[in-house]
């Protein structure tokens, strides 16, 4: 059986092979933050190769290729197996600028793409609060319309990067006396505007990754919104999809655990390679068959943006759930490798990777609960995938 791609294949994964070996030495240094010029630079590198934003148009910023799964993968695959940087993917790349090619005017199009992806413009996501996390239609940040503004209270929490963010897309409620789901909508707004106050939050890994965000009579315009009035939760769904797949993309699982597998190489346990030990070894190997099937599953899903018959609804919402939890688990091996190592963290000398794999391990033991808890994730599985019967309901007391 000949499961190659094929000759003209071939061809296109030497040039990234090419491109790989020609620019080792000009990636970001580990590290750099989205605002660095480095990172920006980059930026602008992968996307004039077509290694980032590939198919996004060129009148907004990006490459402009049409769809192709086979390259996509070869891209992945190459970049993963370097461990080659593949440029910044904030939310604003990931979640908001598909929303946008496929909800937003045109004006919106021609001012937020191109500066988004090449990084110009950080963004963060105004949706949980305080009293809406799980079930997020409960939100009660509100915008009121006065003339041609809107005018904005209420309070946001977990609001990642919003300490850093250039603009914000918020999801408020514009119509109070609606049902929970309808009456909500989609914003968005410089987060420098005045009555806006940014509360940093420090999580498990010593960094404020999240904040704490109020809005205190905070004037929008008006045309400044994304769909409808009343009509955000449509647009926060396709959000929430885009969201839950960029999580923890199987390319960079790979690559983490070909991290790994360099680790073991180097690491030993009473002289002998960690690689060799049987009981290391057998729990890379099954790692490696669980991130093997998240590509296969990830290839599914980008081939049914091209077959629009293919049903991958289930095949997205697994998406989140096993990600997440499988790069907990390649960053606890990478921990259990180095030993008492492992246990490093801060400014220890023997610290391997600058930290990273302590702070990877914390960081997705978050994600597992960030972006829509296992236990949430898993409901939506078994009674939007599989058509379960729903969670009974406890019933209060007294009724």
């Amino acid at each position: 059986m000949d499961l190659s791609y094929g000759p003209e294949y071939d061809v296109f994964r030497d040039e990234v092979r090419t491109f790989i070996q020609d620019n080792l030495d000009n990636q970001p240094k580990p590290g750099a933050g989205p605002q660095s010029e480095e990172v920006r630079q980059w930026q602008a590198k992968l996307i004039e190769n077509g290694f980032h934003s590939r198919t996004i148009p060129t009148e907004y910023g990006g490459y402009g290729a049409e769809p192709d799964i086979i390259q996509s993968r070869i891209i992945a695959e190459e970049f993963g197996a370097a461990q080659m940087n593949t440029g910044f993917s904030g939310q604003g790349i990931s979640m908001l600028t598909p929303v946008l090619l496929e909800m937003g005017t045109e004006a919106q199009k021609q001012q937020f793409i191109k500066k988004t992806i090449h990084g110009e413009l950080i963004w963060c996501q105004g949706y949980s609060e305080p009293g809406a996390g799980s079930d997020l239609a409960s939100l009660t940040t509100r915008a009121e319309l006065d003339g041609d503004e809107w005018v904005i209270n209420g309070q946001k929490i977990w609001t990642s990067t919003a300490h850093i963010s250039d603009w914000i897309f918020c999801l408020v409620r514009t119509e109070p006396e609606a049902p929970k789901h309808q009456g909500i909508s989609f914003l968005l707004f410089e987060m420098n505007t005045p009555g806006i106050d940014v509360r940093p939050l420090v999580d498990m890994t010593g960094t404020a990754n999240f904040n704490e965000v109020f809005f205190t009579d905070v004037r929008v315009p008006k045309d400044q919104i994304v769909g409808q009035r009343g009509q955000g939760w449509q647009v926060a769904n396709a959000i929430l999809g885009h969201e839950r797949g960029s999580l923890a993309p199987p390319d960079a699982a790979m690559s983490r655990l070909n991290g790994v597998v360099k680790l073991m190489q180097q690491e030993t346990i009473s002289g002998e390679r960690v690689i060799d030990n049987p009981i290391f070894r057998d729990r890379l190997l099954k790692l490696q068959g669980r991130v093997m099937a998240m590509q296969y599953n990830d290839m599914r899903l980008l081939s049914a943006k091209i077959n629009k018959s293919q049903d991958t609804k289930l095949a997205g919402m697994v998406v989140k759930l096993i990600g997440t939890e499988l790069r907990h688990e390649i960053e606890c091996l990478g921990i259990d490798v180095m030993g008492e190592i492992g246990l490093s963290y801060g400014d220890n000398p023997y610290l391997r990777g600058n930290g990273s794999w302590q702070y990877q391990y914390m960081y997705f033991l978050g994600l597992i609960i960030g972006g829509g808890t296992s236990q949430i994730q898993k409901n939506i599985i078994s009674e939007r995938g599989l058509g379960m019967p729903k969670e009974p309901k406890i019933a209060q007391a007294g009724v």
